[in-house]
């Protein structure tokens, strides 16, 4: 068995797995197209870095000043969600890749999106990626965390008001923050399929719960 079959077999096998466990839970079976509403999920760039124990080979961590970037745009359930709806994926073009290295800053993470996510949108790969872009611009980062220069100690909750301040539209339970056992990590935000916040507290039902937290200082 060569090397590209014995890699399709593996993620046939690997989503035969993932479509048993979500039918023993009762989800809805992963079909292109059948979600309720998106997460998008904003890594901070620092964060990532700083605790990545090896060279970072993906061009994120080098001395461009990367804040918070793309993490992905996950398709979602009401409770749950659906993930590798094509296996194999459609062949995601290297231009769309080179398209959106400006707000995800790392080829893999941006092909395995593509796959485990944004083959369940229902999408073409060059729709797709256009909503992720969309998405990330419909949220206005708070000014404080742009170009943060020096490292931050911050709540939970201080976070989450700052969104809401930069975001009136921001409603009560679409954001959720992440974190590690020290830093912000990332956050999550719900939104309609067409692009309006809303509440997602099935989706956000966990998150960080650390009293404080370290928001590393943007590089460069």
């Amino acid at each position: 068995m060569g090397p590209l079959l014995r890699d399709v077999v593996l993620t046939a096998v690997f989503l035969a797995l993932v479509r048993a466990s979500a039918a023993a839970q009762g989800l809805p079976e992963s079909e292109p197209g059948r979600f309720d509403f998106y997460v998008l999920s904003l890594s901070w760039s620092p964060s990532f870095c700083e605790a990545s124990a090896r060279s970072d080979q993906s061009g994120q961590c080098g001395p461009r000043p990367y804040a918070f970037v793309v993490h992905g745009l996950w398709p979602q359930f009401e409770s749950g969600f659906p993930e590798f709806c094509q296996v194999p994926a459609p062949r995601l073009d290297r231009n769309i890749v080179a398209s959106m290295l400006d707000v995800m800053p790392a080829p893999k993470l941006v092909y395995h999106e593509w796959d485990r996510h944004g083959t369940c949108s229902g999408m073409t790969a060059r729709a797709y990626f256009d909503t992720v872009r969309k998405a990330f611009a419909t949220v206005k980062i708070p000014p404080e965390y742009v170009d943060l220069k020096q490292e931050l100690v911050v709540t939970p909750e201080e976070v989450t008001a700052s969104f809401a301040k930069a975001n009136p539209d921001l409603e009560p339970g679409a954001l959720t923050i992440e974190c590690d056992a020290r830093r912000l990590r990332e956050i999550r935000i719900c939104l309609n399929k067409d692009l309006h916040f809303r509440a997602c507290p099935a989706a956000n039902r966990r998150g960080c719960r650390r009293d404080t937290i370290l928001m590393p200082p943007v590089r460069g």
